[in-house]
């Protein structure tokens, strides 16, 4: 069974998501310019829907969620709150990339999370404010959407050339629709400490790509290391990504262990 609605965070803020699926729930949390009609989980949703309830939703801000400024990572918490008390009043989070930052910060919030399974959450390697918070803030603000997005790619290593190329596709068009909360994603790294780590007690999985480079499977190992209770795992893949029919078992089994 399918279904589509919205839960109300407790701001008010509209969270738009979809169910769909039989068995324990879990929650997918996008990474950073990804909503549900531009999502990370596409082909990863059937995989997992035979054996779980599988949530997917937009992130404040994005696609037909709405927003209600200004922004804190808090807020972001309390929209998992919401969708968490739709799935029953306990539920699994699965977050990549920056979403598997989110998951942390609700895990360490204290939210009923029965398990967390991170992809590649990419820590930073300073505690000093990030230039590309502000400079992606004036970006927006002057409204050059385009240019955000492709400063926030040249900041994550995305080759030049498939910037260029990437421009002139629907995707890009996509992610402009969701620029301003590029500057979300880099408030949430940006408060993502080594409390925070310390505090996320549930039992968790934290997952790299054999193909990623050195930075996102070190910061994948650091957290693992760094988490009361986690184990850390490196699947086949290519850079900052995982198949989704190597990873759908993966997280089945972890989730319902």
């Amino acid at each position: 069974m399918h279904t589509s609605t919205t839960a109300r965070s407790a701001d008010g803020t509209l969270i738009a998501f979809d169910r769909v699926g039989d068995g324990p729930p879990l929650i997918l949390v996008e990474p950073a310019a990804h909503y549900r009609g531009f999502s990370a989980f596409d082909g990863l949703v059937p995989l997992l829907a035979a054996k779980l309830t599988v949530y997917t939703y937009d992130r404040r801000g994005r696609g037909e969620s709405t927003d209600t400024p200004p922004y804190a990572p808090e807020r972001e918490v309390e929209d998992l709150a919401a969708l968490i008390a739709e799935a029953g009043g306990s539920a699994s989070v699965y977050g990549f990339s920056s979403g598997a930052l989110l998951g942390m910060h609700a895990a360490a919030s204290g939210l009923p999370i029965a398990k967390l399974a991170l992809l590649e959450p990419p820590l930073r390697d300073s505690d000093e404010p990030d230039p590309l918070t502000g400079q992606l803030a004036e970006l927006v603000a002057a409204r050059r959407d385009a240019d955000a997005v492709e400063r926030f790619h040249e900041a994550i290593g995305v080759p030049g050339e498939m910037i260029a190329e990437m421009r002139a596709t629907d995707a890009w068009r996509k992610m402009e629709s969701v620029a301003p909360t590029l500057v979300y994603d880099c408030l949430l790294s940006e408060a993502t400490s080594a409390r925070v780590l310390r505090a996320v007690e549930v039992e968790t999985l934290v997952l790299d790509s054999s193909g990623s480079t050195d930075d996102l499977t070190g910061w994948a190992a650091s957290v693992a290391a760094q988490l009361p209770n986690a184990s850390h795992r490196s699947l086949e893949g290519e850079w900052h990504g995982v198949a989704d029919e190597v990873l759908a078992p993966v997280l089945a089994g972890f989730l319902r262990s």
